[in-house]
C-alpha cells in the first residue's frame, strides 16, 4: 500500500498516465485520418475524457511535490476516467440492436459557449460519424467496448491509488 501511495509524487508515474493516454489519442487520430474512420459525437466526448487523463498526468509531472497541483491532477484523472467510462457504456447501449432502431446522434458536440473545441481545433473534436455504426471491431469487439476496457482501467487505478493515499492518510 505504501509504494502505491507514494508514486503520485513522482513525476514518473504521472508521466506514464499522461503518455498513456497520449497514445490512445495517437491511435484514434490513426483511426481517423489513416483508417478513416469518422468519430460520431459519443467518440468526441470520449476523447476530451481522455484528454482530461492526459493533462492529469501533465499536471502531476509538473507539480506531484505540491498537495494542490497533486489534488488538481486527481479531480482531472477521476473526472476523465469515470465521465469517459459512462460515455463509453452509454455508447455501447446506443450500438445494441435495440436502441439503435430509435437513435440518432447528433454531429454538432454539445461544449460549453465558453470552450467550442469542435471550431477551435476541428481536427480532433469534430464529429462526422455515426454513433450506432459499428465500423471497427477487434476480437468481437467494438471501439465503444474496448473503452468500456480502457476507462475502467483507469478508473481501477485511479481508486487504487487515491483508497491507498487515503489509507497512509497522507490525504492526496
Amino acid at each position: 500500500m505504501n509504494f502505491l501511495s507514494n508514486l503520485t509524487e513522482q513525476p514518473r508515474a504521472w508521466l506514464i498516465l499522461a503518455l498513456s493516454a497520449l497514445a490512445l489519442e495517437l491511435v484514434a487520430l490513426y483511426f481517423q485520418y489513416v483508417m478513416g474512420l469518422a468519430p460520431c459525437i459519443m467518440c468526441i466526448y470520449q476523447r476530451v475524457a481522455i484528454w482530461a487523463i492526459f493533462f492529469a498526468g501533465m499536471v502531476g509531472v509538473i507539480g506531484c511535490k505540491f498537495i494542490l497541483t497533486r489534488l488538481l491532477a486527481y479531480v482531472l484523472w477521476g473526472t476523465g476516467s469515470i465521465w469517459g467510462l459512462l460515455l463509453a457504456i452509454e455508447h455501447v447501449e446506443m450500438q445494441s440492436a435495440t436502441f439503435s432502431l430509435f437513435f440518432s446522434c447528433e454531429f454538432i458536440p454539445n461544449f460549453p459557449s465558453w470552450a467550442p473545441l469542435h471550431q477551435w481545433i476541428p481536427a480532433l473534436f469534430e464529429a462526422t460519424g455515426d454513433c450506432g455504426k459499428i465500423s471497427w471491431e477487434f476480437l468481437g469487439y467494438s471501439m465503444p467496448q474496448w473503452m468500456i476496457v480502457v476507462y475502467a482501467v483507469y478508473a481501477a487505478v485511479f481508486a487504487l491509488v487515491l483508497g491507498a493515499r487515503l489509507v497512509d492518510k497522507k490525504m492526496f
